[in-house]
């Protein structure tokens, strides 16, 4: 498997309140056997700079608030959220660097490389997103993946069988941290990021994935 490091110019950057902006080696990367046929990869700091991105991300992205029916009444999205289609520039440098080492890396298992990017923005422990796989598209019916990069403060990522009868697993994921759900852990297994009343800072989730996948 074809293993990438990538270092950004660091002239590119503010290089006060965080360090260097910088890629890490992919071949750190550990993998959880999920079960039917779904596995986690887990790579804490792959990102370094992290908070740095962060703040710029906070600062410069669009983000939108969405109003969304559940249970026959319309409530507030608990979070903010960004887009980028394949061809639309990234909102920071190093996430069309991260996305060009991610296609690389995992091109011998996903056969295509990821294409779109999804923001998240987790602004306190009242934000979160309920269980769910992304079976919009053809995760519904084929193995893939989703890669998430966070950045900011730590929060749990859980996940669960879909149908029941397993552990749930809990992944705390921020400050550069990156996980990829592959597999077919999209139908098979959910996850989710609970509300918590503890003090908790602001977290985004940058979601990269491949054509078709949502």
């Amino acid at each position: 498997m074809h293993h990438t490091t990538v270092h950004l110019q660091p002239s590119l950057f503010d290089d006060t309140g965080g360090g260097e902006v910088r890629l890490g080696e992919l071949d750190g990367l550990r993998r959880v056997v999920l079960g039917d046929g779904a596995w986690l990869d887990v790579l804490p700091g792959w990102l370094s700079g992290a908070d740095q991105v962060f703040e710029e991300l906070v600062a410069t992205v669009p983000w939108r608030a969405e109003r969304r029916e559940m249970y026959e009444r319309v409530v507030d999205v608990p979070r903010l959220l960004a887009s980028y289609p394949e061809h639309a520039e990234p909102p920071h440098p190093v996430l069309g660097v991260a996305r060009t080492a991610l296609s690389r890396h995992y091109a011998p298992e996903l056969g295509e490389p990821f294409r779109t990017l999804g923001l998240c923005y987790y602004r306190d422990g009242r934000d979160s997103v309920a269980w769910h796989g992304d079976r919009i598209g053809r995760g519904a019916r084929e193995d893939t993946m989703v890669a998430i990069l966070s950045v900011g403060e730590p929060r749990p990522l859980l996940l669960r069988p879909r149908y029941g009868g397993g552990p749930v697993v809990r992944q705390p994921v921020g400050h550069g941290d990156l996980v990829v759900m592959g597999g077919s852990c999209q139908r098979t297994w959910e996850h989710a990021i609970p509300k918590t009343a503890r003090p908790v800072g602001p977290r985004i989730s940058i979601q990269f994935r491949p054509r078709g996948v949502a």
